[in-house]
């Protein structure tokens, strides 16, 4: 950066004069609520608050910063939500990105582990109010089909017991907020509770009253394994629906993901179409949806405080409609981090969302390897 323009840069930080860089840690939470409860959001009005998000991680995220100063990219030059450089996933293994020391965050969500030895990526929340906010408006809007509480079962430990999973604190939600009261967990210390669940599952039956099932793809998986064992499966009544999120890459035994529905469909009677699949990452506040899995790959969504690019991993730059690229995420929830990250996950942009292919591979995958070594470059020098 000039020398010229490094002084103005910092003078605008010091000495906030304009909307985009008057943002203030005390205010986001309260406006980020409010503006994840409208519902006539338009596009000018995320992009003003993706602007002021980014002009305080800037000023607060020494690490971020570093990376975009690299870039050229600051309060100054930013004019669009889409020129917002996007930060690399596992930057969040390498780097400590919060706007706030963490020793005043709440709490701190860390992915698994498993792609990096035992190098954790980690997201630093001061406070969960945005976070559970997102969760269950969205949640509320693309799962619950307009009921307010269901029965429920929660194929997941619960947060006693993975303190730091992102994802035991949404299915918590889930059950504290839309569940009804004899909703509970069948996964614990000692695995599933096969013959709890089955109990309930039979009395949902002779009820006829509509039941969720929610939890990690793989236990599913082990479910159906379990059931098919026993020679057992259920006819869930209409209305019942199904979630499922996370894959089972790197689990005991992998299903192709039209088997997977299949087995669904044949084992609890849910049609595919009910059977909504989540995608969500440690490294974001907000989830996307597909409105059931009737065909593959089904069409990814979220709601209108978070937008999704495809760009090519080593350029940055958005790849022409159709084409695959990697996606890259503007969640508005994630005040505190950085608002926009490059996942490692291939997609491509449709009409209503995008399409979720795998993970990157080949070019892919190293233009996304290139990326995360000129992040840390940029970080340290």
């Amino acid at each position: 950066m000039l020398g010229t323009e490094r002084k103005v840069v910092v003078a605008e930080l010091l000495h906030p004069s304009s909307p985009t860089s008057s943002v203030t840690a005390a205010g986001l939470v309260p406006e980020l609520l409010a503006f994840i409860a409208r519902d006539d959001a338009s596009e000018a009005d995320f992009n003003d608050l993706a602007l002021r998000l980014f002009a305080h991680q800037f000023q607060h995220n020494s690490a971020f910063q570093k990376f975009c100063q690299q870039r050229g990219r600051t309060p100054r030059t930013v004019k669009s939500w889409r020129d917002i450089p996007a930060v690399p996933i596992n930057g969040f293994k390498d780097l400590t990105l919060s706007c706030v020391p963490t020793g005043q965050c709440a709490r701190v969500f860390q992915t698994s582990g498993t792609t990096r030895g035992d190098v954790k990526g980690r997201h630093w929340h001061p406070g969960l109010a945005v976070y559970d906010r997102s969760m269950s408006r969205n949640f509320r809007t693309r799962f619950m089909a307009g009921r307010e509480r269901m029965p429920m079962g929660i194929l997941f430990p619960d947060e006693r017991q993975m303190p730091h999973s992102s994802l035991a604190h949404y299915l918590a939600l889930a059950l504290h907020h839309f569940g009804t009261p004899d909703s509970r967990y069948y996964l614990d210390s000692t695995g599933l509770q096969i013959d709890a669940l089955c109990a309930t599952l039979e009395q949902v039956q002779k009820r006829g009253e509509p039941f969720a099932l929610l939890g990690a793809s793989y236990s599913f998986v082990h479910l159906i394994d379990a059931l098919q064992a026993r020679g057992l499966g259920f006819q869930l009544p209409a209305g019942s629906r199904l979630l499922d999120t996370g894959g089972f890459k790197g689990q005991s035994r992998e299903m192709a993901m039209d088997e997977f529905y299949d087995s669904l469909f044949a084992t609890f009677g849910v049609p595919r179409s009910a059977c909504i699949n989540m995608y969500g990452m440690t490294e974001l506040s907000t989830q996307f949806y597909d409105a059931g899995n009737a065909v593959l790959p089904a069409v990814k969504s979220g709601p209108h405080w978070i937008r999704t690019r495809v760009l090519d991993p080593l350029t940055g730059q958005e790849v022409p409609r159709g084409e695959r690229g990697i996606l890259a995420h503007t969640d508005l929830g994630n005040y505190n981090s950085v608002t926009t990250i490059l996942t490692e996950d291939v997609g491509i942009a449709v009409d209503g969302g995008f399409l979720l292919l795998g993970r990157a591979q080949g070019a892919q995958a190293k233009g996304c390897s290139i990326a995360v070594d000129e992040f840390l470059k940029a970080v340290r020098a």
